[in-house]
């Protein structure tokens, strides 16, 4: 089954905890913090594998979890790191975040890979912690929490070349004459679903061909089957335009071109850019003896003419492709300049407000933060909660807007009255 788009969940490991252990050991009255640090998490890994070609695999696992860091342990032990989770995925795939729809890596060659997710760090055992006057602490760092992403896999076909044109225009027949591509060819519309490749050998060069499944009237707004491949010409670096001029399906060649590059331009104006090559197709089927000569008048354009069973053409229009080729450069990776990283866990920015009752709520990132390396019952512990509202500035944030002495503040699961 031939699958090119899909959304999946991916979430990086948590760091392990740290430990809260003290040295016990006869004849050793004062054996001291002894608590390891945490494991790291493990990262989600995308890498790209010559040996996948669709994105089937994705069609029933949606959810993609790193393992966790281990705990830390005593005698300063670090807890074990999690192993990466490597995810596989074709030549040509690129990786969008669901939410801003921005490109997260572009992998286009074989063995390409990208931590899109990293895994939490590790959290700092109570030993980290002791200092002259702190000789006994009780506490540890808790692992950095990762969170969800729902991702979106694209996979956009690397060619050279890109074949467009109505159904049944004779784009099969041409790739499977040009190269060993044996694609599904018959006399009726959308035999082609899925993009075909195929490489063209000519002497000492080469160049791959894609056989994009055919377009019609609408199908940048979602008609007929052509606007699930529309992504794939996208790559290409030529656009070979084939028309059919022989009639015998009673169309207008010169209405199915314009109306092909208006899809091209209304689903992207990147695709309108791309250089053409107009070919027409059926040369043997052809009877009106000025039909190729009107319809270059009219598109204003050289148009070859071919045919795919009598291999007419096929020489001038191979040598013409490879000319072009030769003074285009080769595709650039999509949008690199538009890219995004995905956050292994929230900010620690803070928002401040007084609730109906009087009270006063301080919420946001640095309210996760705290609740995660807080412990509330031990007093050094609570001491660096006190600190870090001081040093962030929480505690002049709610004096700014109404806070006195007596007054409740909520932060998080924690209740507290104030005293200045």
């Amino acid at each position: 089954m031939f699958l090119d788009y899909v959304k999946i969940s991916i979430k990086a490991g948590n760091g392990g905890n740290g430990a809260v252990s003290f040295h016990r050991e006869k004849y050793v009255p004062n054996g001291g913090p002894d608590g390891g640090d945490g494991g790291t998490g493990g990262n989600i890994i995308f890498i790209a594998d010559k040996n996948q070609n669709t994105l089937s695999d994705f069609k029933y696992k949606k959810r993609f979890f790193a393992e966790n860091g281990e705990k830390g342990g005593a005698k300063l032990c670090s807890g074990k790191c999690a192993e990466d989770l490597i995810i596989k995925v074709p030549l040509g795939t690129v990786v969008r975040d669901n939410e801003t729809g921005k490109v997260i890596c572009d992998l286009l060659e074989e063995g390409e890979s990208k931590i899109v997710l990293a895994g939490g760090k590790g959290g700092k055992g109570n030993s980290r912690f002791k200092n002259s006057n702190r000789q006994a602490p009780s506490f540890s760092q808790q692992g950095e929490l990762t969170d969800e992403h729902l991702i979106i896999l694209e996979l956009k076909t690397i060619a050279d070349v890109g074949l467009v044109g109505f159904p049944n225009v004779g784009k099969s027949t041409l790739l499977s004459v040009l190269t060993s591509a044996r694609p599904k060819i018959a006399n009726y519309h959308f035999t082609t679903l899925t993009p075909n490749l195929g490489v063209v050998k000519m002497y000492d060069n080469s160049f791959c061909i894609a056989d994009i499944p055919g377009l019609i009237e609408g199908a940048s707004e979602g008609a007929g089957l052509g606007h699930y491949f529309l992504r794939h010409i996208e790559r290409v670096r030529l656009i070979v335009h084939i028309v059919d001029l022989s009639g015998i399906e009673g169309r207008d060649p010169v209405a199915d071109f314009k109306s092909i590059n208006d899809e091209l331009n209304a689903y992207s104006e990147k695709l309108s850019k791309i250089p053409q090559i107009v070919c027409a197709s059926k040369a043997d089927l052809i009877t009106d003896e000025n039909a190729l000569k009107n319809f270059e008048n009219e598109i204003g354009k050289k148009v070859f003419l071919i045919s795919s069973v009598t291999n007419t053409g096929l020489e001038e229009l191979l040598g013409n492709i490879w000319e072009e080729l030769e003074k285009i450069p080769p595709t650039p990776k999509f949008d690199l300049e538009d890219t995004v990283t995905l956050d292994v866990k929230g900010d620690q920015k803070f928002t401040v407000q007084m609730l109906e009752d009087g009270s006063y709520l301080v919420d946001g990132g640095l309210v996760d933060f705290l609740v995660q390396n807080v412990t509330l019952s031990s007093p050094d512990s609570f001491a660096f909660f006190q600190k870090v509202l001081r040093d962030r500035g929480v505690f002049t944030s709610l004096k700014k807007i109404g806070m006195k002495e007596g007054d409740t503040v909520v932060i998080g699961d924690i209740e507290f009255e104030w005293l200045d």
